[in-house]
């Protein structure tokens, strides 16, 4: 004959008569958890569409853009405004349109956005147009738009003349206007 093991009685075993509850409970809290997907970052806004609105001097908008987009990579320089010295906003601007048009500008980026002219509905922009950058109400940076929802400037101290999108995170959050400077 075979000894099997005793088996003790169920209530010299008191973990086993909390076992099915706890089991049950902790199931309901995995089974709660599985239902709720963890938050998600929000998503970047979509880019915008840009519509093609021709400016009202083709070839003035053409000789300002092409002269912009030739000096991309021309350094930096704070107050600068010429290709030799470097560009701040405000002196790549006023340098394009008075080098292509002999167009004298207002020298500060606040100063050009306070030039007369209705302000350009970002759907309306052309080739040519100014944009502006600025937080709490007041203007701090300049670019000229190209088209696309890009636009050239100089952007900051140690680094360059380049092409951007208004839809970058940034330039979206801080963008404050555009005004028309070809008439």
């Amino acid at each position: 004959m075979q000894n099997k093991p005793a088996v003790p009685p169920p209530s010299a075993m008191p973990w086993r008569r909390l076992a099915l509850p706890v089991l049950l409970v902790l199931a309901t809290v995995l089974a709660g958890c599985a239902s709720h997907p963890p938050p998600r970052k929000a998503a970047a806004p979509a880019p915008r569409v840009w519509p093609q609105v021709a400016p009202a001097d083709p070839a003035a908008a053409n000789a300002v853009l092409m002269r912009a987009l030739g000096l991309v990579g021309t350094p930096y320089r704070y107050g600068g405004n010429t290709p030799e010295g470097g560009f701040d906003c405000s002196g790549l601007v006023t340098y394009v349109y008075r080098d292509m048009l002999d167009l004298r500008l207002p020298r500060s980026s606040s100063e050009l956005a306070a030039l007369q002219g209705p302000k350009i509905a970002p759907e309306r922009l052309a080739a040519g147009d100014l944009v502006f950058f600025g937080s709490r109400g007041s203007v701090s940076h300049v670019g000229i738009y190209v088209g696309e929802g890009r636009f050239v400037h100089a952007p900051s101290t140690g680094g360059t003349v380049r092409l951007d999108t208004l839809d970058g995170v940034y330039w979206r959050d801080h963008y404050s206007g555009a005004k028309r400077v070809l008439h």
